[in-house]
């Protein structure tokens, strides 16, 4: 028996289809191992960086039976995802299983074909692949766990930085600054409405947008007094080509636009498409297609649209840091137009295979017309009607939703008489700079060399999940706790915190990835420095206050001035004679709401338990809280069903950034949670020969009741339904 070890499940039960009963195809599950949570142990600093890694925690039956299956196995084929994140699991795998010189596969698409091209040509596992992906994740924690050390010192408790998040913070916080900063400007649009010697109606815009109320009252005057007539008119016909297949990050901008999806949900979906076999695999930086998947395409463009429309196009990737010789993101077969077993998938395979299709396929021709006319005299500005027409389609015949609308103008010469109808102005002000969407942050990201596309989802999500940001509607806003953060690093870390240091850094990393540089003396010449830094910054005096609360803003229990500060749940103000004083207000100048004891001690501590209020809302915890964890739910907020995972806790009602959300009050021993309230029941479906066991949650009116368990066929009965 010859045994494939994959990440996913559900990648590796494709892979079993195409390579039959000779072959056991199994899945780790992800990272089979990872660095220890305390430092001490993680990191051999002065015997070279070494990481010492053990089993990640609730791996080790996986971990167990991975290797019993490879010492059973003839041959033992390592088919992780093809890039270094891939070859670190890989690497990870064949220490767990003592493998020598494991065969090493790696598939840029889950086809018949790619499969059996990649079990026949195997190779040894890249090490420099490998330990650039070690070099990186020991760079990570090391900066993160100096600088979050140190920002507890100095900051608040239970903060963090990062190498890549501090950046990313960084210009978040710079547009929050250039919206504070902006003053909004009046000016004027000034419109004309007239008609032409047919009377055809045209509207024209002065060129000109005033910021004096005077100079508009003498344009409205003068045009309103003049014989009007056009004094020019231009057509061009220009071409709009198609844009280059799908990398990472433009895939995730796109998806956001126009699919509303979240960066992180567009990796999971794209992920799911690629396991599938039905998408090329989705991280990547480049815009380059096989020969194959070209001539696949032009032949389906051919038969669909015809020859007019064809015209195969080579790409080549722009970006200096590219890495990884994959190919761009398409469909594993261009012919194939809808793919994908939920809606979510459908749409983003639908998105692909257009932009794929687009690609290959001839720009689109459009007509643009401008006239422009005046008052016989010429003493005012030139106003102007713009017009386009569609000539011919090309690549927008396959993405009509990249087609825009004709705007037609009437057809006219220079010289022209135009007969004045009106002519209005409307007061307008200056808008300021607009926040960064996800799709925006990515493109961001990516211009200035911040992180690799495999990390851009992740970057955003740990700054939501740190409430370092917030979203609302599409655009991140940066909260007080994520400036007062940046702020800091900026003032002591300015330079670990720049767009170059974090660019050099994701250079070097890629020079180790090449054979280029060595992994020890990278780290060394950069953790030595940065170490003596942080120590040094250990003298600086603690930031208690963020700045002064508003003169008229006094302490309600001794009147005294205030202080804004940072707390768990953003800034607030504080009496400045705390902690001798610890009157306090909500931002808004409230009074800030009493901690409520509810007649029981603290388990662990024995000090009274209150109710207190979160950002999240109320929760009840030990009085000493930070100091002492102990958190548990409310009465009205316990379900009465007991965890299914620890069995010692029940499943209690909580409130997070998404909303409400059930989970053990056993926590943090125990971390279990699912989105809706338990019903009580545990789902039966028969999964690997028994029950699935997890617990079962409410649903919606057309679904009254589904497994919680997200891997479980049963978490959309609505579907199995339709398979009966």
């Amino acid at each position: 028996m010859k045994l494939v070890i994959v990440e996913s499940p559900s990648k590796a039960k494709t892979i079993q289809k195409y390579l039959g009963k000779e072959y056991q195809v199994v899945a780790s599950v992800g990272h089979i191992r990872d660095l220890p949570k305390s430092n001490k142990k993680a990191i051999d600093i002065k015997g070279g960086f070494i990481p010492h890694y053990e089993i990640s925690p609730g791996k080790e039956q996986i971990a167990s039976t991975l290797s019993r299956l490879a010492k059973k196995s003839g041959e033992v084929y390592l088919a992780t995802d093809p890039d270094r994140e891939g070859e670190a699991i890989a690497w990870h795998i064949a220490e767990i299983c003592g493998l020598k010189r494991p065969k090493r596969v790696a598939f840029h698409e889950i086809t018949r074909n790619a499969v059996a091209e990649g079990i026949q040509h195997p190779r040894l596992i890249d090490q420099n692949l490998r330990r650039a992906q070690e070099a990186r994740r020991v760079l990570d924690r090391l900066v993160g766990y100096d600088l979050s050390g140190l920002i507890w010192k100095k900051l608040r408790y239970g903060l963090s930085a990062g190498r890549v998040q501090s950046p990313a913070l960084r210009i978040l916080v710079e547009k929050e600054r250039e919206i504070a900063a902006f003053v909004p400007e009046d000016f004027w649009v000034i419109t004309a409405h007239a008609d032409c010697p047919d009377k055809t109606p045209i509207t024209l815009v002065c060129s000109k947008e005033p910021r004096d109320k005077r100079e508009v009252d003498d344009i409205l005057e003068k045009a309103r007094a003049g014989i009007w007539s056009v004094s020019d008119t231009k057509e061009t016909e220009v071409s709009r080509a198609p844009s280059p297949p799908f990398t990472t990050s433009t895939l995730q901008q796109s998806a956001s636009s126009r699919l509303g999806f979240s960066p992180s949900n567009t990796m999971r979906v794209a992920q799911k498409l690629y396991e599938a076999g039905l998408i090329t695999y989705m991280r990547t930086d480049s815009v380059n297609m096989s020969k194959e998947a070209q001539a696949s395409a032009t032949a389906f463009i051919l038969k669909k649209f015809g020859e007019e429309f064809s015209n195969p196009r080579v790409y080549v990737t722009k970006s200096k840091n590219a890495q990884e010789a994959h190919e761009a993101i398409r469909p594993t077969d261009p012919s194939r137009e809808k793919a994908g077993t939920s809606p979510d998938q459908q749409k983003l395979y639908a998105l692909i295979f257009r932009r794929t299709l687009a690609s290959q396929m001839v720009s689109a021709r459009m007509l643009r017309t401008r006239i422009i006319a005046n008052v016989s005299d010429r003493s005012i500005p030139d106003f102007v009607a713009n017009g386009s027409q569609l000539l011919f389609p090309g690549w927008l015949e396959v993405d009509p939703i990249a087609k825009q609308d004709d705007m037609n103008v009437p057809k006219l010469a220079s010289g022209d008489p135009l007969s004045l109808r009106s002519v209005d102005s409307e007061k307008k002000q200056t808008e300021p700079p607009r926040r960064y969407s996800e799709a925006g942050l990515v493109k961001e990201l990516e211009k200035r060399g911040i992180g690799r596309p495999s990390t851009y989802a992740s970057i955003i999500k740990t700054l939501l999940d740190r409430n370092y940001a917030t979203k609302e509607g599409r655009a991140l806003h940066a909260t007080e706790t994520g400036q007062a953060v940046s702020s800091f690093l900026e003032k002591y870390f300015a330079d670990i915190v720049s767009d170059t240091f974090t660019a050099d850094m994701e250079q070097k990393l890629d020079d180790i990835s090449n054979g280029e540089r060595d992994y020890e003396k990278t780290l060394e010449d950069f953790y030595t420095p940065f170490s003596k830094e942080v120590k040094a910054k250990d003298s600086v005096e603690k930031i208690s206050n963020l700045g002064d609360a508003p003169k008229d803003m006094h302490c309600p229990e001794c009147g005294g001035a205030m202080a804004l500060k940072l707390g768990k749940s953003g800034t607030f103000f504080s009496c400045s004679r705390f902690p001798e004083c610890k009157g306090a207000r909500m931002k808004d100048g409230s009074l800030m709401p009493e901690d409520k004891e509810v007649g029981e001690g603290c388990p662990e501590c024995g000090n009274p338990l209150v109710e207190k209020v979160g950002r999240f809302g109320p929760f009840i915890a030990c009085s000493t809280y930070p100091k002492c964890k102990f958190i548990k739910g409310s009465a009205t907020q316990t379900t009465g069903v007991a965890c299914p995972v620890c069995g010692k806790g029940e499943m209690v009602e909580k409130r997070g950034r998404f909303g409400v959300f059930y989970s053990c009050s056993n926590y943090p021993d125990c971390k279990h949670s699912i989105k809706a309230r338990p019903t009580g029941r545990k789902c039966s479906f028969i999964r690997d020969g028994k029950p699935c066991g997890a617990l079962m949650m409410e649903g919606t009116k057309t679904i009254p009741e589904r497994c919680s368990d997200r891997s479980c066929p049963n978490h959309n009965p609505h579907l199995l339904e339709k398979k009966k």
